[in-house]
């Protein structure tokens, strides 16, 4: 049963807003304020908020300020009921991250379209993010997995257990690195060394990849601009996104802060999409990426070919950069059907002006085959796996480059 929580200071409203939502057959949750509003929505874990605009001691712009800094409730729907009319009033809310508001007095239809609406986009978003996982019931390990990644999370201790690596990218041509794209690391005390494919998927599935997704992003930023200030000019970093980070209301918003923090100029950041996050709401996704753009940030789509449907697409998506998924890379100088496919993508990148990375090199015939081909640029074991950012600096100072292929 979907469970809501209803914030609202108005005795009268609040019960008639009760009675709908049971007559509809909803689990409901009350709240007289917004302290303790944010208190059982931290208990409760209730699939969707209603929380009144205007109230004493802690207003609606104070909850939905302390929710979305808890992981614990960063992803919950949240919908502002106001008796404001005023557009600047509902834009202040949806900037903070609110999902939609309602303006008093509407009707039980407008309500309820609200709601569903809502909660239909979590449950495509929950579908995504579900089949990522093997499972929705949790083993022991990762039982321990999830209460040590709420607790580093919680308590802030990203820069103690927590460390971006980055993977050089190559211009093929000239052998010299280009870009990089970071990769993120868990060193836990209680666990060891855990990695992206055992913590990234619970991360989503629980909604703290939203926090860990900005932690990620804001040192990266650092990262870049410290390198800059060092003399490296040129260097452009990619960094991965989650569809659930993509998708909040206050990620643009969240972006240019971390760029204006640092100083930093937006076409120095790439945003690296996945291919089936792109699919799953593709006008809404272009919205998103046509926003991205319009900052200056660059943005890459990752593991292309993959998918099924998204070739028709891919002409009018906003993207700078196509990375070839290391499938198609390996083994294909000798694989005709791989060959084949490879260049046509690269083809048809440059056909949309976009610059072509391929992932995964390992041995020299993948990259002989793709220089034939200009490919624009590569990343893999053969020239660099992914590195602690000080051992990357290295690779920059010592100038190491791709050595030329004999003709």
């Amino acid at each position: 049963m979907i469970k809501i929580l209803v914030i609202e200071d108005e005795e009268s409203v609040r019960e008639n807003l009760l009675d709908l939502l049971e007559a509809e057959d909803f689990e409901t949750i009350a709240a007289a304020n917004g302290r303790i509003g944010v208190n059982l929505a931290i208990t409760e874990s209730p699939d969707l908020i209603l929380c009144d605009m205007m109230m004493p001691e802690i207003d609606g712009y104070g909850v939905l300020t302390a929710l979305r800094q808890d992981p614990l409730t960063a992803a919950i729907p949240f919908i502002f009921l106001t008796a404001k009319s005023a557009k600047a009033d509902f834009r202040q809310g949806m900037d903070m991250g609110a999902d939609d508001y309602l303006t008093k007095p509407f009707t039980r239809a407008e309500l309820l379209s609200a709601i569903m609406n809502r909660l239909e986009r979590q449950a495509t978003l929950k579908k995504y993010l579900s089949n990522q996982t093997v499972s929705k019931i949790l083993s022991p390990k990762n039982q321990l997995l999830e209460i040590s990644l709420h607790k580093v999370i919680k308590n802030q201790k990203f820069l103690e257990e927590f460390e971006v690596y980055y993977q050089p990218i190559v211009n093929i041509n000239s052998g010299q690195i280009i870009a990089a794209e970071s990769l993120l690391r868990w060193q836990s005390p209680e666990l060891g060394l855990v990695t992206p494919t055992e913590f990234i998927p619970l991360a989503e599935s629980t909604g703290l990849i939203v926090p860990l997704d900005r932690w990620v992003v804001r040192s990266v930023c650092q990262q870049i601009k410290t390198w800059h200030d060092a003399g490296v000019p040129y260097l452009k970093v990619t960094v991965n996104l989650s569809v659930m980070e993509f998708n909040q209301p206050d990620f643009l918003q969240k972006i240019v802060e971390f760029l204006e923090i640092n100083n930093l100029e937006p076409h120095y950041l790439e945003i690296e999409l996945t291919e089936s996050m792109i699919m799953q709401d593709v006008n809404s996704a272009i919205a998103t990426m046509n926003d991205l753009q319009s900052l200056g940030v660059s943005i890459a789509i990752d593991d292309f070919g993959t998918g099924y449907s998204s070739l028709i697409y891919l002409k009018n998506l906003p993207v700078n950069t196509l990375k070839i998924d290391r499938y198609f890379i390996h083994n294909v100088a000798n694989d005709s059907q791989k060959s084949a496919i490879t260049k046509a993508l690269i083809e048809m990148a440059h056909n949309l002006d976009m610059q072509v990375i391929a992932e995964g090199v390992e041995t020299e015939a993948e990259l002989s085959f793709l220089r034939q081909n200009n490919c624009d640029a590569m990343q893999g074991f053969l020239f660099s796996r992914p590195l602690p950012a000080a051992e990357f600096e290295n690779f920059l100072w010592n100038n190491k480059r791709l050595p030329r292929l004999p003709v």
